[in-house]
């Protein structure tokens, strides 16, 4: 797997110095300890109140230096990736943020992190410091374990802790506040794969068709394999376990956690689930979907939830100055307004129903949806691999919608159809396709002749898509097709559509569409999908209606 850096051993320095470099200035600083000793604290401290450290190994980003600041971390020390850091490094934070009302240590429950802060948190105590340490254990995935991993659920005492210091907490105050939330957080992962180490080889342990539950934020396997399936599967199967751990019947705060590589689209598809499922009913606090805790570029995410009062509601809520820290958004319903409905003229056609039009119809559209994959794969090596959805989604709008088609009306017929492809197709196809049926609809109205108007329906989609013949595109197909049709019949215009898409092979440069962007090596031997599409059309058009 590929990674951008320099040289494997700057990598975690040269990353906060990043961060460093990207936040507004005054609000962070470095100890001057590079390389061996890594701590980034805030700029504005002046030890008048408890400090929260919290770190361990990089690789977690942004934790835990993207949330040091005003209202969470005083500081954070870091390791090398995922490795915990010196004993050293962590006494060295402890002096450079601790004054008279003490400091509290944040720690996920790693052995290395353990030994290394708790050992600092000694010789800081022999030295005259006021420390306490708190130990974050709130991963369910192996519950016969006696020293549970701690993980993402850590950022529940990172703010709460956080808030309390800098309200003046005393450290005795801000210790036990922490503690307690601790022992009410429950966490649990999930993972289609691990992560990659930059300048380490990476084989990655699961199938095409397994994924991981319960695996830890350093690439530790899971409790188990899964198979890849519905997120609303994988989600009841968390949240199942998740739920035997938690305090019933009373609110909890929830926090999604992207593992690294999970795309925003899917991240929010699994907060949606998640939310509008039963274990919404017991969330009353949101914080995410986001990345928080990562496990670098791990393709999988996280639950955390914590048990709210009154108390631990506000620390959350209360505002932050780290931009990592996502705020936290009181559950709600979704607010629904209703969409203007368009002007009904006076010559508005009803449904009606005609054998012959929706035979058409049906065929045109039932092939559309049996090529979806096939349209998709040609797609995926040209553009980004939707072609085939989109016009299977279009096709899919126009059979539910046949019934209330006024099949009867030829021209009503073609100009409803441009209305269904321009609101249900995505993308430049389907406008294209909507200007095409709807401009053959005028063409129809003043002459009834169905080739002409499909022509004149052409011209007005090359006209704004400024696709010709030889652009590499549907035209390369459409066109001749629509030619033959008018001058020959259907048979013709199946066969000419087929020449036209299969000519688009040799095209090695697209003049139009999203291919126009892709270089001539990966477009040699590829069928436009677009042109695939309009040929198979006629082809099912000519087997159905002037079979041989």
């Amino acid at each position: 797997m590929k990674h951008f850096f320099n040289r494997k051993e700057n990598i975690v320095t040269e990353a906060l110095d990043g961060l460093l470099r990207t936040t507004p200035a005054g609000m962070l600083a470095r100890l001057d300890s590079y390389p061996e000793i890594k701590v980034i604290l805030r700029a504005d401290w002046d030890k008048s109140r408890v400090a929260v450290i919290s770190g361990g190994g990089a690789g977690h980003e942004p934790s835990h230096a993207g949330f040091v600041g005003r209202g969470m971390l005083t500081a954070a020390v870091s390791g090398e990736i995922f490795a915990s850091p010196s004993v050293d490094a962590v006494l060295t934070a402890i002096r450079a943020v601790t004054g008279r009302p003490g400091c509290l240590l944040v720690v996920k429950n790693y052995t290395g992190d353990r030994l290394n802060f708790g050992l600092a948190a000694e010789k800081a105590r022999s030295e005259g410091f006021d420390v306490e340490m708190v130990i974050v254990a709130d991963d369910i995935a192996l519950p016969e374990i006696n020293q549970p991993r701690g993980v993402a659920g850590t950022l529940f005492v990172h703010k709460i802790a956080g808030h309390l210091a800098e309200s003046g907490a005393s450290l005795a105050e801000v210790a036990a506040a922490a503690r307690a939330v601790a022992l009410d957080i429950v966490s649990l992962g999930v993972s289609f794969s691990s992560c990659s180490i930059p300048g380490q080889g990476f084989e990655d342990r699961l199938g095409p068709q397994e994924g991981e539950l319960g695996l830890g934020i350093h690439g530790e396997p899971g409790i188990e394999r899964i198979a890849v399936q519905p997120a609303d599967d994988i989600l009841a199967t968390m949240i199942d376990r998740l739920s035997a751990e938690m305090t019933p019947d009373v609110p909890h705060a929830l926090l999604i956690n992207n593992l690294g590589a999970v795309p925003p689209l899917e991240m929010t598809l699994l907060a949606n689930a998640v939310l509008a499922g039963p274990l919404g009913k017991t969330v009353s606090l949101t914080i995410g979907p986001a990345p928080m805790m990562t496990a670098l570029n791990m393709n999988g995410f996280s639950l955390s939830l914590v048990r709210l009062d009154a108390a631990r509601e506000q620390a959350l809520r209360a505002p932050v100055a780290p931009h990592a820290w996502v705020p936290a958004v009181a559950c709600h319903d979704i607010a629904i307004v209703a969409a203007p409905q368009g002007a009904v003229g006076e010559g508005a056609v009803e449904a009606s129903t005609d054998a012959a039009a929706e035979r058409v119809l049906v065929l045109v559209c039932n092939r559309l949806v049996a090529l979806e994959a096939d349209l998709n794969r040609l797609d995926a090596k040209a553009g980004d691999g939707d072609t085939g959805s989109t016009m299977a989604g279009g096709a899919r709008s126009i059979l539910a919608q046949t019934a209330r088609l006024p099949l009867a009306d030829r021209g009503a017929t073609l100009a409803r159809i441009g209305d269904l492809l321009g609101t249900s197709m995505g993308g430049s196809s389907g406008v294209l396709l909507s200007i095409f049926f709807t401009a053959a609809a005028k063409a129809y109205a003043a002459k009834p002749d169905m080739p002409a108007a499909l022509l004149s329906g052409l011209e007005r989609m090359t006209f704004y898509g400024g696709a010709h013949p030889g652009d590499r595109t549907m035209v390369d197909a459409l066109e001749p097709a629509l030619k033959a049709l008018a001058e020959t019949g259907l048979r013709a215009a199946a066969l000419a559509a087929a020449k036209g898409a299969e000519a688009t092979q040799s095209m090695r440069k697209a003049r139009a569409g999203r291919s126009a962007y892709i270089g001539e090596r990966e477009l040699d031997g590829v069928m436009d999908p677009g042109a695939h599409a309009v040929a198979q059309v006629f082809a099912a058009l000519a087997d159905g209606l002037d079979p041989a």
